[in-house]
């Protein structure tokens, strides 16, 4: 983000890549509206979306208290403690503060492996990060809709290859469900990484958009991945 954002994140762990940059800039927030995202950790997608659109009002849920009080400090140092909060808790049991609030937009970016299906890290907050807990894919999925006000957005960035369990859980609360593909180089190549995004009360059809290349023939980020990435532009689906 070109220095746009200091993040404070744990000296052992999980580290943020592109992808909360991605999801944030997938939002179609506007300045004033209420954004929540489910499994915050230390903050980055949060803050992406504070550095792009002004006066924009994020809540973070996260489940590890560790990470809450990071991601606190960081918000003091990015001078965003008016427009950027963040609250311990647990999907299926959210604390009052956020589960009396409907939201414009929810974000998040899940675990992305099934419980079970790997040989889990000896790091618990790698775990956490990678593989999901009690909480499924589906519970993400149902606890956004409801979070949301009707006509709101729920985005999700996850493994290409689980897109129709994203889709298919969306699908069950919204509509104008869009997929959005983040291709290695080019679209000919499997994507590792989607976003999909509906709006809650819609009953508008799927739509398979062009996607954005992520990288050219040297390796290096694309022009328009380049915008994303550095300059805060924002991604329409």
């Amino acid at each position: 983000m070109n220095g746009r954002v200091t993040l404070l994140q744990p000296e052992k762990g999980y580290r943020t890549a592109i992808d909360p940059i991605f999801l944030a800039a997938a939002v179609p927030a506007r300045s004033g509206d209420k954004v929540l995202e489910i499994g915050s950790g230390s903050g980055a997608a949060s803050f992406c979306l504070a550095a792009r659109v002004r006066n924009v009002q994020v809540t973070g849920l996260e489940l590890q208290l560790d990470l809450v009080e990071l991601a606190k400090e960081s918000a003091c140092l990015n001078r965003l403690n008016n427009h950027v909060m963040f609250s311990q808790g647990d999907l299926l049991f959210p604390p009052k503060i956020i589960s009396r609030v409907l939201f414009d937009h929810v974000m998040a970016n899940p675990p992305h492996l099934l419980k079970g299906s790997v040989i889990s890290s000896p790091d618990p907050q790698k775990v956490k990060a990678y593989v999901e807990g009690k909480a499924g894919l589906s519970d993400w999925i149902n606890f956004a809709l409801k979070m949301l006000r009707d006509g709101g957005t729920a985005t999700f960035i996850h493994r290409y290859d689980r897109q129709d369990e994203v889709i298919s859980g969306l699908a069950r609360g919204a509509g104008d469900i869009v997929i959005f593909p983040l291709w290695p180089k080019t679209p000919s190549r499997s994507a590792k990484r989607v976003i999909v995004q509906g709006r809650k009360g819609m009953k508008g059809s799927i739509t398979l958009a062009k996607g954005v290349v992520l990288h050219d023939d040297k390796g290096k980020f694309t022009q328009q991945a380049s915008k994303i990435l550095r300059d805060a532009s924002g991604l329409i689906l």
